[in-house]
């Protein structure tokens, strides 16, 4: 689990290790469908990707939240890991747990969980049959949905979004989030089987779907 020891937060350069910025990694792909309209945001600098050093003990090719800090990483070899600014589920809508990426999706169709649309039907209820993918569709352009060890669907992701506003807080209805620039590029290392960590909030549940 990660803690305040697990990671070295010491930024590297971010084109160090051939890391590629949100707009080159968009510029790389064939199509020219809904991913060339995604906008050029206006990101601080403290929210672009980072290659960072991490501790020992971290596999690679694995993706791990840290919900204190809204961090996202992608742990690589030698002790090293992109680090992204993420949004996390508010208040006790946040879920730990260890999960694997069952399915993903590319500008995926969303349709509110049964929970939101007990929790805040005047939202919702208008969604209830879906909304087609876009840049409007809270999910972004990219969703890779979370499952558990006995291969049931979460109803957690890790998806994009279009609103920059929402990341680096507590925001959502328990999903984590990336600007759709930096889904995208995630989107493109993470495979089906992929381990997902959801570490714990401090103070909060420990995780409940370990694998």
């Amino acid at each position: 689990m990660l803690n305040r020891r697990n990671f070295i937060t010491t930024g590297l350069a971010a084109g160090s290790f051939g890391l590629m910025s949100s707009n080159q990694a968009l510029a790389s792909r064939a199509d020219n469908g809904k991913d060339a309209l995604i906008p050029d945001y206006d990101l601080p600098p403290a929210h672009m990707p980072r290659i960072v050093k991490i501790n020992d003990g971290f596999a690679p090719w694995e993706v791990h939240v840290d919900p204190n800090k809204f961090f996202m990483y992608w742990t690589m070899p030698d002790n090293r890991a992109i680090r992204y600014v993420t949004g996390v589920g508010r208040d006790d809508l946040y879920h730990p747990g260890i999960f694997r990426v069952g399915v993903k999706k590319e500008w995926p169709r969303w349709t509110p969980s049964p929970a939101m649309l007990q929790r805040e039907p005047e939202l919702y209820n208008k969604f209830r049959n879906g909304m087609p993918g876009g840049l409007d569709n809270p999910l972004g352009a990219r969703a890779m949905y979370l499952y558990t060890g006995s291969g049931r669907d979460s109803l957690l992701r890790l998806h994009g979004t279009n609103n920059p506003r929402t990341i680096g807080g507590a925001v959502s209805n328990g999903c984590a989030r990336l600007v759709n620039t930096q889904i995208v590029e995630l989107y493109e290392k993470v495979k089906v089987g992929t381990r997902v960590v959801l570490n714990p909030k401090i103070g909060g549940p420990a995780p409940h779907s370990p694998i």
